[in-house]
């Protein structure tokens, strides 16, 4: 199982993009229970991540209407939510620099 850090940056999300909160809750909850232990084993279920370096994956939520950035650490079971957005923010975005803001 994965430890998601900061809960509250998810709540944050769902709360600014509503019509995506199920979704993005939908994730966390697959995530809390997956056993990934490469990228590759979680490209396996999810065909749609991409790597994108410094240990960060793109999920596209909602089909590709939405787009989720996470740091995962494999070795540690821990994913850190770096950024959520539509496709569109995504394109205006450094996704290998970008985090969290309150």
């Amino acid at each position: 199982m994965f430890n998601i850090i900061n809960r509250n940056t998810l709540l944050a999300y769902a709360e600014k993009y509503p019509s995506a909160r199920n979704a993005l809750f939908e994730w966390y909850y697959e995530f809390l229970k997956s056993d990934f232990k490469t990228f590759h084993e979680l490209k396996a279920i999810y065909g749609n991540a991409s790597l994108v370096g410094d240990n960060r994956v793109v999920i596209n939520i909602m089909g590709n209407h939405y787009r989720l950035v996470i740091r995962v650490i494999f070795v540690y079971k821990t994913i850190q939510i770096k950024w959520f957005g539509t496709h569109a923010e995504y394109d205006k975005i450094d996704v290998t620099t970008i985090n969290y803001k309150n």
